[in-house]
């Protein structure tokens, strides 16, 4: 046999328990002919010297908002710790852009204003133009009084195509908008916004977030990549990129389902199913909110939220209209992503999925619980008895952006901090992890991920939140690629390094299982190949 392709002088770690580790690869056709020991490699038309580095399967990142991404042209906000902060980035972006009509901003952090931020927070920042920021999770937008009139808002109107407009004891609008992430990102929504002349929704500027987004998870190493909510208008996008030759990393783009969607909409998710249906782009999931995010008290808790009262949160369904709703799409062979933080909306998701098997009987569906941040210990075994697939991002739970004196930790207080992204919990109870980035929430770098689920700390270090759910390095990595391969239908030709499957890898600058865990998050994809063609060198 001559391969067209073979890797020698590797440790590769394969994530196939058949055969664990090899030193050599040959690749002919895009997929993996042979694996083995150095002295038995075929011949091959080209080789790659690994010279000792550690190759993997591609990464496939499971919930990964590459089109939605970070927008150059926005105000830079991660980091920013206070008002003072904010002021000066804002202050520099209007002397370097003095031509603006609007201000934009991202990755606001809640914990940088006490309380929820009004527009009489923002005015004073914004020399009079229209200034909006998105919360780092995009669950929320911040508008000052110029935005509120430019996009229609006062104490009349509040229930928006984008969002829900929060009202002071006047009745008189905050600033504040939840629910963004569930309707300013819908069709209706981003139309909306576009219509009102908001820039950041302007189809030009998702082209090029997209692309700057589809270059970094190259880079990276995410040979996969779930976009995790799209309208069927944005699939052209994606379409457009690999007409384009920028589409290379596969692709998988679940399709948003609001409430209201009806059965027109349906059939034409089912169309676009049809339509994109191949190695490198694929449609057809549906994803669904049961609840919001946990740090603006939106998320539906089982008790109520530390020092509210008696406010609990609540699901955007009632739970029997949800798990109808969930019949019905499971009957039809639809797979469900549904994002729920809360452990009361996690528990109405697990119960719609209960309700599905017993009315359509058991079946392979793989639904996934988009996030699982507060899980209560009685619906830990539920995950695996269920076949649901816990859909997570090991970087949320960081002590620097959920822990203790972060609005996460105390939000729900110190006695249900045990129930915070209980990976190992599940891992031993059997459920599949599918481990992701969340981008642009959180870094897209799986080492920042991998480094996160073994360790439990901030990328600065410091002492471990909750350290007892941290899972080993060979799980983490297999949230990385096996599982979340298998969370989306493809661990037939995805996932591992297996005879058969898809020669999608990445080679490492440092070997993982040799170097301590700090140092995970400086380690760099030396090279990436997918199909057998290499697409990124480091």
């Amino acid at each position: 046999m001559t391969a067209d392709l073979i890797v020698r002088n590797a440790r590769i770690h394969t994530v196939d328990d058949a055969l664990p580790r090899a030193e050599a690869m040959a690749v002919s056709d895009g997929r993996i002919v042979w694996l083995g020991p150095d002295a038995d490699a075929p011949e091959a038309a080209r080789t790659i010297d690994a010279a000792g580095r550690l190759v993997l399967p591609g990464f496939v990142d499971a919930h990964n908002h590459v089109r939605l991404g970070s927008d150059a042209a926005c105000v830079q906000l991660a980091g920013a710790g206070d008002l003072a902060e904010i002021g000066r980035r804002i202050g520099a972006w209007r002397a370097a852009h003095p031509e603006a009509t609007w201000i934009e901003c991202e990755g606001f952090d809640y914990s940088a204003l006490p309380g929820m931020p009004t527009a009489a927070d923002l005015d004073p920042l914004t020399g009079g133009l229209p200034a909006i920021v998105f919360s780092y999770d995009v669950h929320t937008m911040w508008a000052n009084t110029a935005a509120l009139r430019r996009l229609g808002i006062d104490g009349d109107h509040t229930d928006l195509p984008f969002g829900v407009a929060q009202l002071d004891e006047a009745g008189r609008p905050t600033g504040f908008v939840t629910e963004f992430a569930v309707r300013g990102l819908s069709r209706d929504g981003h139309r909306a916004l576009a219509a009102l002349g908001v820039p950041w929704a302007g189809a030009d500027r998702a082209y090029t977030r997209l692309l700057d987004s589809l270059d970094m998870a190259t880079a990276f190493g995410i040979t996969t990549i779930v976009e995790p909510q799209n309208s069927v208008d944005d699939l052209a996008l994606f379409e457009r990129a690999r007409s384009e030759g920028r589409l290379r990393s596969r692709l998988i783009a679940a399709l948003f389902h609001p409430r209201g969607t009806g059965a027109g909409d349906l059939a034409e998710f089912a169309r676009a199913a049809a339509t994109y249906d191949d190695e490198w782009l694929r449609a057809g999931p549906l994803k669904l909110y049961i609840d919001d995010v946990v740090e603006p008290h939106t998320a539906a808790l089982l008790e109520p939220y530390c020092g509210h009262g008696d406010h609990r949160g609540d699901t955007f369904y009632p739970p029997e209209e949800f798990a109808a709703l969930l019949t019905e799409l499971d009957a039809a062979g639809f797979q469900a992503f549904v994002h729920a933080t809360g452990d009361r909306g996690i528990r109405t998701v697990l119960d719609a999925v209960e309700h599905a098997r017993r009315v359509n009987g058991p079946r392979d569906a793989r639904h996934q619980v988009v996030h699982v941040e507060c899980l209560d210990p009685a619906d830990v075994p539920r995950f695996a008895e269920l076949g649901v697939v816990a859909c997570m991002q090991p970087r949320h739970c960081s002590p620097d952006i959920a822990g203790p004196g972060r609005d996460w930790a105390e939000a729900v207080g110190p006695s249900r901090w045990s129930k915070a992204w209980p990976m190992r919990s599940l891992h031993e109870a059997g459920a599949v992890l599918a481990f992701s980035s969340d981008w642009n929430v959180a870094e897209m770098d799986p080492m920042v991920g991998i480094y996160t689920a073994v360790t439990r700390r901030g990328l600065a270090g410091g002492p471990a939140w909750m350290p007892e759910e941290s899972v080993d390095l060979a799980t983490a990595i297999r949230g990385y690629t096996m599982g979340s391969a298998y969370a989306n239908f493809c661990e037939h030709d995805r996932g591992s390094l297996t005879v058969g499957k898809l020669a999608d890898f990445t080679v490492l600058s440092d070997n993982l299982f040799e170097i301590p865990a700090e140092a995970i998050p400086g380690v760099r994809t030396d090279l990436v190949v997918v199909g057998g063609e290499v697409v990124h060198e480091g």
